[in-house]
């Protein structure tokens, strides 16, 4: 895949890049090296200065590199804005409290009496440079959300961006540069996926993050697992939307919307299964696509946009077949579900019904704005189908029933529940799925400690 721009509302390449050769990769790495053994001794009082200054550029970049990444990859321009804003908040919010998150934890003394210690610490120290493998779908937020707290643990940073947003991929480095950070504490590789590999196996790189999908997470965890090498893999979801009798059901079907159509539907933590107690079915489906069938679809840059492009040619293509697979399997077409004409890779808001276990969309990722309604006959029900998925990222469940709310978080396999609300990340909330929404946690204390050597320190008496 070349490394480019191409605008998914027009389908025209805008610019091209060449990719970093051998020698230039090596740089970059050796810059790391020597910048992370400087940097690593650093205040977190400084870091946290850095920090600021960068989310002060970011705030004042705002409307600018939002027009970036809609050009690049299709976001509805308010949507963009508000990543932007969203990833300051996250670096203001790192910022603020890295130093409490990893403090010098002290065991109380009558737990180690026994150890032979007079005192015994426990410390968080930095990795090391570690390479950060990103998605298209949200550019600037998904990098952010790791560069944050790797840097303010004194880490440093190499990104390997999506081949297709490589303006905004460069637009971070420069950014951190402007902020003050020492050249190489962020760098941008652009490159193919096939040089991750190597990339990788350098013994110089000491751990990798990777958002994206199945394939890419097996290859770096395969890679990583033989070089004995700490990752962080989030890799997809299909999450459900569960509505039970008691819910509030117009509110419950607005919201269904949104949380099916943010980022024209390209959102890992979208729901995208909405799974409906039999009781309140028809009503909620009634709700539910006639909401999808007012949504705005055009030009990204335009304000009243709901739903932009999706982000490629093959994005739009892997959607519609898992479609026409359903509709040729039974599924029932409730509203969408046909290729527009025209220029541009635009799929219809979509809702399916009559979903089976025979169809791929069942077991598959749904990324763009599809939904699958599942009618359940009781919470029982409901669970098994939640369940029946080898996703896990998160969930959401409408119900205000306290017994069924516990139910739901007991039994739900999923590394979020969310009850009368849309599943959203936030920086002070840990973030990570189960199964093959891959393994490990992002943001909170969770995220800013997986990439820290967690370090015992033991005085004796």
């Amino acid at each position: 895949m070349p490394i480019a721009t191409v605008n998914p509302a027009t389908g025209e390449t805008l610019r091209t890049y060449e990719a970093m050769g051998e020698e230039e990769t090596e740089r970059r790495l050796q810059l790391a090296e020597a910048t992370f053994r400087t940097y690593r001794t650093t205040s977190f009082e400084e870091r946290a200065r850095l920090l600021h200054r960068a989310a002060d550029l970011l705030e004042e970049d705002r409307d600018r590199v939002a027009e970036v990444m809609t050009t690049e990859m299709g976001k509805p321009i308010g949507q963009a804005r508000a990543e932007a804003a969203k990833c300051a908040k996250a670096m203001r919010w790192y910022a603020d409290h890295a130093a409490d998150l990893l403090a010098d934890e002290e065991p109380d003394p009558s737990d180690v009496k026994d150890s032979g210690a007079s005192r015994v610490l426990v410390r968080y120290r930095p990795l090391g440079p570690v390479l950060a493998v990103m998605p298209w779908n949200f550019p600037l937020w998904q990098v952010v959300r790791f560069a944050a707290p790797a840097l303010m643990a004194g880490n440093v940073g190499l990104l390997k961006h999506a081949s297709n947003v490589p303006q905004t991929a460069l637009y971070l480095e420069d950014l951190f540069h402007r902020a003050g950070f020492p050249e190489g504490c962020f760098q941008t590789l652009l490159i193919g996926s096939a040089a991750v590999d190597d990339v990788l196996r350098d013994e110089r790189v000491r751990a990798a993050t990777l958002t994206g999908s199945e394939p890419a997470g097996r290859a770096v965890a395969a890679t990583a697992g033989e070089m004995i090498k700490k990752t962080v893999l989030e890799l997809g979801g299909s999450d459900p939307f569960v509505v039970m009798p008691s819910a509030d059901l117009d509110r419950a079907a607005e919201v269904a919307v949104t949380a099916r159509v943010q980022n024209t539907g390209q959102s890992c933590i979208a729901a995208k299964r909405f799974i409906v107690h039999t009781d309140v079915y028809d009503a909620f489906a009634e709700r539910f696509t006639r909401g999808m069938r007012a949504l705005t679809s055009g030009d990204p840059m335009d304000e009243d946009t709901d739903v932009g492009p999706l982000a490629s040619e093959q994005g739009r293509k892997d959607l519609a077949e898992l479609v026409d697979d359903a509709v040729r399997s039974g599924a029932r077409v409730l509203c969408g579900g046909e290729l527009p004409d025209g220029p541009g890779w635009y799929y219809p808001p979509t809702v399916l019904a009559g979903i089976t276990r025979d169809m791929r969309i069942h077991r598959e990722e749904a990324f763009g704005p599809v939904a699958t309604l599942y009618r359940a006959a009781d919470l029982d029900e409901a669970v098994l189908i939640a369940n029946d998925s080898p996703f896990g990222l998160s969930s959401n469940v409408w119900t205000r029933d306290e017994a069924e709310i516990g139910r739901f978080v007991r039994d739900l396999e999923a590394g979020g529940v969310f009850v009368n609300g849309m599943t959203a990340s936030h920086p002070a909330l840990p973030f990570g799925g189960v199964k093959r929404s891959g393994y490990g946690r992002e943001l909170s204390g969770h995220g800013i400690r997986e990439f820290c050597n967690i370090t015992t320190v033991w005085h004796g008496a």
